[in-house]
């Protein structure tokens, strides 16, 4: 079985674009759907994918697409393991917005034994969350599920807390940042426009705004 230390950096970044695809569409990943997470021609994932496929790291048949082999799927979890631990560290401990993480953990996901992010793990206390509310799997690769729902699926004068966010591009996330609001922040629904879904806030309880429904769509909350 492979491990972290036989594989090169771009064959775990296909493995990790893999998981988050496979996670999404709930089967196998096309190498169109491959090509366009990671920016690069059809031709060549179908060529990555097959000498990965003889390190028995993925599961590949032409038409039907890629999936991960147990071996594959243990390093993407570690990977993405890595990543959300180091975002945790960047925002909490070195105090980076949220925004600015993901490109410096895309870098540090890559680096180090596993003696160095077991002890960043116990160093935060073993955090279950990213900055962006996504579940970190622990060292036996077990995310931790909870219930959530998108704020657009909420109606008025219920209050909420924002637990994450589905949408994960720097322009959403910097607009967000912009309006102040963040993990934790409590949302209520005042009016929900007839005419474009926008929604008519109160925040924190004290900041009234108009909320598009691009972002009551890529909010995750909770009813409190």
């Amino acid at each position: 079985m492979y491990t972290m230390d036989q594989t090169t950096k771009a064959e775990e970044n296909y493995l990790k674009a893999i998981f988050k695809i496979a996670e999404k569409e709930k089967k196998s990943v096309s190498t169109n759907s491959l090509a366009r997470a990671l920016e690069t021609s059809p031709a060549s994932i179908t060529d990555m994918v097959k000498k990965m496929a003889d390190k028995n790291l993925v599961l590949y048949e032409k038409y039907k697409g890629v999936s991960l082999t147990p071996s594959g799927n243990k390093i993407a979890t570690e990977l993405i393991r890595r990543h959300r631990l180091w975002e945790v560290f960047l925002v909490d401990k070195l105090r980076f917005a949220w925004h600015h993480v993901h490109d410096i953990a895309e870098e540090l996901e890559h680096i180090g034994p596993p003696e160095l992010i077991s002890r960043l793990d116990a160093f935060m206390d073993y955090p279950k969350f990213d900055p962006h509310g996504d579940p970190i799997p622990n060292a036996e690769g077990r995310f931790t599920i909870r219930n959530q729902i998108a704020l657009s699926d909420i109606g008025p004068n219920v209050e909420t807390v924002v637990l994450g966010v589905k949408e994960h591009g720097t322009s959403f996330l910097e607009h967000l940042h912009q309006l102040n609001i963040k993990i934790g922040t409590n949302i209520e629904i005042l009016q929900i426009a007839e005419f474009d879904g926008s929604r008519q806030v109160i925040v924190d309880k004290k900041r009234n705004m108009t909320l598009s429904i691009a972002v009551v769509q890529n909010l995750f909350v909770k009813r409190i």
